[in-house]
Order: C-alpha cells, then structure tokens, then sequence
C-alpha cells in the first residue's frame, strides 16, 4: 500500500516524541536523612514501680517500711483470655501476664510497627522494579507545537495543522536502582538500630510485667493471711465473749467484763469485713493484670513463705545488671540510631549515583509493536539546597546530644534500682526476724493471760490488750514477709531477666 506524504511526516515528528515520553527519568529527588524523634526513650506511656517507704518513727509495729507496686498506664490492663481451671500459681500468673498484659502487648506491636519501616527505607537501596501497559489515542495540534508546513502551488498545504486521531499502545518495564547513595544507606542503617530498641524495649516490658504480676500476687497472698489472721482473731474475741458472759452469769465478772468483750468481738468482725474487701480487691487488680475475667473466683495455689535472697554484693550486681538489663540496650541503640541519623543528614553533602533502565514494545498494535529499552545513568551531586542540609545536621545533632544524655542518666537510675533494692531487701529481712520473734513472744504472752483470766486473778481487759498483741505481731509478720518478697522481687527486676530468674528470688 503506498503511504501518504502525511503519515511520512506525521511519523517523522510524532514517534521520537513518544519514544521520549514513554522513558523513565534517569534519576529521582535527592535522598533526605531520617528525622529521628528527640527523645528515644519507649513512646508507651505507663510504668511499674516498687516503691519501700520508711513509716513514722512513732508507731508501735516493728514494720519500718511500708511496700507497694505501683502500676500505671497499659501495664494495669490486659486482654481478657477465657476463665481460669483450677488454682492459680505465680508461675501461671506471670505466664498469663507475659501473654496478655497490654504493656508487653504494645511494645511487642510497636516492635513490630518499626521492622515494617526498616523495610521501607531498604526499599530505597534496594532495585525498584515496576511493569505498566498504556493504550493512548491521541489527536495532535502540530499547529500549536510549532510545526508549520509550507504551502505548495497546486498541491496546497503539505502537512495540515491538526491530525487525524490516531492511537498507540506501549507495554514496559522500568527499573531504578541506586547504585551510590549514602544518606539512604545511613537511613536504612537508623532504622535498624531503631527495630533493636524497640525489641529490648519489649524485653523489658517482660521483666516490667513480672514485677506488676509477682507484685499484684503477692499482695493477694498477703491480704489472704491478713484474713486468716483476723478470723483467727476474731474467733479468739468470741471465745473470750462467751467465757466472760458465762462468767458474769455465775456472778464471777461484772457487766462491764462482759460489755467490754462484745465491744472487742464487734470490732473484729468488722476488721474481717473490711480486711475481706481489700481480699476483693486485690483479687480484681490481679485479674485485670494477667488477662483473668474480673468476677472469676480466684484462689490462689500455694504459700511463699520466708527464703534468704541469693547473696550478692553490690558492685557484682550492678555489673550483673549492665549486662542484662534490656533497656539499658534499647538506650545505647537508641544512640546508634541517632548517630546514624547524623550520619545521614551530614552525606545529604556528598554525591549520589542512580541507574534507571526500561525495556518495552511500543505500536499502533501488538502484532506491528518494536522492541525500545533506554538505560541511562545519572551523578547528582548538590550545589545548594538552600539550608536544608544544615537544618537536618542540627536536628539530627541534638537528638545525638538528647539520646547520650538519657543514656547516661539510664545508668545513673540502674545503680540507683540495685543500690535501693539491696538496702531494702536487708532491711525487710531484719523485719522479718523481728516480727517472728515477737509472733512467739505475744502468743505466749496471751496463753498466760488467759490462764490468769481463768484463775480470776485478772480481767478481761489485760486479755484484750494480750490478743491486740497477738493480731499485731501477726500482721507485723505479714507485713514484713511481703515487704522482704517485693524486695527480692525489685532486685530480680532491677538485675534484668527477672522472667528467666525469678525462680532464684521467689522460689
């Protein structure tokens, strides 16, 4: 078929312009350094703390230290898992807790969240590689291009201004590559050290978890024998109610005998409903902690009683716990990252190296479609970016300055945790042995009162004081053990790897 002296023309302006178009840029914006947060501490609001506070100096208990878990924020919920079979021991308690209380939970996700942007800023070292078919029907104003075609006599204008429609299809693929580009390497390198925080921030999350967990376990024990303790009280009080009723009734005591037993049983009975709702409660706390429906009955399996701490020393345990401790290792990751950040808005300087490629049939149909490919490779290197680059490094510079600060004053806090922690535990050890002395000491005092109260050589009221005494030393003692497994406990945390030692403090 012969060809008009149109489409002569036509593809003699037309398809180097649609070769062009269908070739990808040689390149792409310059890189720009990874803006890091200024503080690097975990962004997870919440916290677990023991706290051992000196009680006044004008009580008459031996307990000088009054022991508490504080449990705030996410560490406080949990993700409610089903009812629970049977008692539950420390061991269960700590493993449900490990597996649904929200503050392992969050950071484990959030550990999770800075793996997926590792991934993304390796995209940007790594082959981009993209497919795409285009069908285009177009109609052309050459006109308006600037092609102006002369006028022949006879034969009139050679090429008129607008062509007919005419279409093309272009099936491709396109490859980018950077071959030579530091601030996206620096970047990916941030990233990284940004998935190593978060993972020893969700470590630590554990080792926060056991101590909120064995914390909560230990006050429902502890709350649990004060309940014991007072019924045993209060069946003292009723007994001594009904010997001195009996008593007054053979005209041995007088009414006020009487009237002051009953007085002292009623008084005990309400302790028992008020110790009995504090039970509740810490049984609530304790659910709600390791994932445990709120109105589940929940007994608890077992008794720790009184063991001696592992021996160490303090300069042996602060070394222990410069090893292990996890967040000790997010925060000298979290300076890496920083450092890397630096190291990143400073390359935005140097310059980088693309390849871009792309390899296509282009035509008016598939069957009468050519081959095309453009490979072409590009050297960017910066002149003036109009500050930007001195805005990163000063940006990036004071998250370095901020990161090495928290570190540092990290170490400081360590020292602190098992400085406190060794003087505590020596402390409520000392306590215990008090309160267990003075344990015998009252309930013999008590048993000889009693004696004498039968003999008639003495009223109820030495009786009284005898049994306030007794449930004194009683909750001295149970106030001491509980204060000595929370320091033994706080240690465990304060050493690192509480999860894999705590068998050691608690046994």
């Amino acid at each position: 078929m012969r060809q008009s002296p149109f489409f002569s023309a036509f593809f003699l302006f037309a398809v180097p312009a649609l070769a062009q178009v269908a070739a990808p840029a040689a390149g792409s914006a310059s890189t720009a350094a990874l803006q890091l947060p200024l503080s690097g501490r975990a962004a997870q609001s919440g916290s677990v703390n023991a706290a051992q506070t000196p009680l006044p100096g004008i009580t008459s208990s031996v307990n000088t230290l009054n022991s508490t878990v504080q449990v705030q924020g996410p560490y406080s919920g949990s993700v409610a898992h089903g009812p629970l079979t049977g008692k539950l021991s420390l061991q269960e308690a700590i493993q449900r807790g490990l597996q649904y209380n929200l503050g392992a939970t969050g950071l484990n996700l959030a550990a999770r969240q800075a793996r997926g942007q590792a991934r993304s800023a390796r995209s940007a070292l790594l082959p981009n590689l993209n497919g795409n078919l285009r069908e285009t029907a177009q109609q052309t104003d050459l006109a308006a291009l600037g092609v102006r075609s002369p006028k022949i006599p006879g034969l009139g204008q050679l090429i008129p201004n607008v062509t007919p429609p005419f279409n093309y299809f272009d099936l491709r693929a396109t490859l980018t590559q950077n071959i030579a580009d530091f601030t996206a390497l620096n970047n990916y390198r941030s990233a990284a050290e940004i998935v190593k925080a978060n993972e020893q921030y969700a470590r630590d999350a554990r080792d926060l978890v056991v101590l909120a967990v064995g914390g909560a376990y230990l006050q429902v024990l502890a709350a649990q024998a004060r309940v014991d303790s007072q019924r045993a009280q209060l069946d003292t009080a009723k007994a001594l109610f009904k010997q001195t009723d009996e008593r007054r009734q053979a005209g041995l005591n007088a009414q006020i005998d009487s009237n002051r037993s009953r007085v002292q049983m009623q008084t005990e009975q309400q302790r028992l409903t008020s110790l009995e709702n504090d039970l509740a409660k810490q049984k609530i706390n304790l659910a709600r902690i390791t994932g445990l429906p709120t109105g589940e009955k929940l007994e608890l399996s077992g008794v720790i009683g009184f063991a001696p701490a592992p021996t160490v020393t303090a300069d042996g345990a602060l070394k222990l716990a410069m090893d292990r401790r996890s967040d000790l290792k997010a925060a000298e990751a979290q300076v890496r990252a920083a450092e890397r950040s630096l190291a990143a808005a400073k390359a935005e300087r140097y310059p980088s190296l693309g390849l871009s490629a792309d390899y296509g049939a282009i035509g008016m149909n598939p069957s009468q479609s050519h081959g095309t490919f453009t490979v072409s490779g590009q050297l960017k290197f910066p002149i003036w970016q109009g500050g930007r680059t001195e805005g990163d490094i000063a940006q990036a510079q004071a998250a370095v300055d901020q990161r090495r600060a928290e570190l540092d004053d990290l170490k400081g806090r360590i020292e602190a945790d098992i400085r406190s922690a060794l003087l505590d535990l020596e402390t409520a050890a000392g306590q215990v042995d008090v309160a267990r002395s003075n344990q015998e000491v009252s309930r013999q005092t008590l048993e000889l009162t009693r004696q004498r109260f039968d003999a008639g050589i003495t009223d109820s009221v030495e009786v009284v004081q005898a049994q306030q005494s007794v449930a004194t030393a009683d909750l001295d003692y149970i106030s001491s053990l509980f204060a000595h497994n929370i320091a033994k406990l706080t240690l465990a945390r304060a050493l690192g790897h509480a999860e894999e030692n705590l068998s050691q403090y608690l046994p």
